[in-house]
């Protein structure tokens, strides 16, 4: 299927020039009717049949099937979350944490990989340290130094900041060593880039299907590496956490299901289950392929002195100083440009999908 053909089924991108799939992406027809007709499902027909809870159950195993293949790993290890962030939070609050803890991410992180941490050093007085970096990048050196005596390392995949993409392996390897677990917000990649978790070696990745995968809001995902939960005690529980809900000593159900708590609409899940079909309907290689076509397109645009992202592709994310960033994006806006300020560097934030036209760049080019 051409990256056009799902374009022109896309209602968002029918006025103006949509640039901001980083932060989240417009959902297909056929997406929204996926979601739709699940919940006209659990809420029209299965209360006399099946039952609401079985049903949801069945959109819940689909989705987990549907992500677990994606990613490369097996249901069991996905468990299904509302987003990167309650993602991050589930594995935060599972650790028994202590003054002795260390954890470390680098200042590249999005505030799901900072804000947790920031709570675990006010509260438990947990050691954070953060991993400087220079225009993206990171220093493998820098990375064994700060992963001495580390409990786990947060790092994320491709950088929301920069769109460089890291060496996550490298990096995991490094933690794995000193001894600590790794944790990646991969959030940016699932939908432009394959992802492998078991290439990367992580023990947790977290993501959402609401970017780039063209999924709707309120379904994310997290990835926990065979075994690795067996030590860990989430801070919530649930029927869904459990192997049964009403024995009198509950025991925690086996994988990443021990991380997933209670009721939740199957709406979105079947929305993500689609959207994965549609990406992989186009063709992770066409997605990328056209990404790094469209960004080269925009890239040659853009002054050398104001491209903060690598001249060369590695991802669909491209960061271009601004003097005035909130004015930029407001002054686009007005012209039917949709791009995003960025905190740190000064800069707007352009995030290209296969799914944008050249026209598109060229008009943010002209208006920039």
């Amino acid at each position: 299927m051409d990256p056009i053909e799902i374009r022109e089924a896309m209602p968002a991108l029918e006025s103006g020039v949509y640039c901001n799939w980083g932060a989240g992406g417009p959902s297909p027809r056929r997406v929204v009717a996926a979601a739709e007709s699940a919940l006209e499902h659990h809420e029209y027909e299965v209360p006399a049949a099946e039952g609401m809870y079985p049903a949801a159950f069945d959109v819940y195993d689909e989705a987990r099937t549907a992500v677990a293949d994606l990613i490369g790993a097996e249901p069991g290890e996905i468990a299904l979350t509302q987003s990167t962030t309650d993602g991050i939070n589930r594995v935060a609050g599972a650790f028994d944490w202590s003054e002795d803890d260390v954890v470390v991410r680098t200042d590249l992180e999005h505030s799901a990989g900072i804000l947790p941490w920031q709570r675990l050093e006010r509260e438990h007085g947990v050691e954070v340290r953060v991993l400087e970096t220079v225009d993206g990048r990171l220093d493998l050196a820098d990375v064994k130094a700060a992963a001495e005596g580390a409990t786990l390392f947060c790092v994320s995949s491709l950088t929301w900041t920069h769109g460089t993409r890291l060496p996550i392996r490298a990096v995991v390897d490094i933690a794995h060593d000193a001894g600590a677990l790794a944790l990646v917000d991969a959030v940016q990649s699932p939908g432009q880039v394959p992802v492998d978790v078991r290439e990367w070696d992580a023990d947790f990745v977290v993501a959402a299907g609401h970017k780039w995968l063209l999924g709707p809001f309120g379904a994310g995902f997290l990835y926990v590496r065979e075994g690795v939960e067996r030590d860990l005690v989430p801070a919530a529980i649930g029927y869904r956490s459990v192997d049964d809900e009403n024995a009198s000593d509950y025991r925690y159900a086996a994988g990443a299901r021990r991380f997933e708590v209670g009721t939740a609409s199957p709406a979105p899940y079947a929305g993500l289950t689609e959207a994965i079909d549609v990406v992989e309907d186009v063709g992770l290689e066409t997605i990328q392929r056209r990404i790094e076509t469209l960004t080269d397109r925009l890239k040659d645009g853009v002054p050398d002195d104001r491209l903060l992202s690598p001249p060369e592709y590695e991802s669909g994310l491209v960061t271009i100083a601004a003097d005035d960033p909130e004015g930029t994006v407001d002054r686009l806006a007005d012209r039917g440009i949709v791009v995003r300020p960025l905190p740190t560097p000064e800069a707007v934030r352009a995030s290209v999908h296969a799914f944008n036209s050249e026209g598109d760049v060229d008009a943010l080019l002209e208006a920039l």
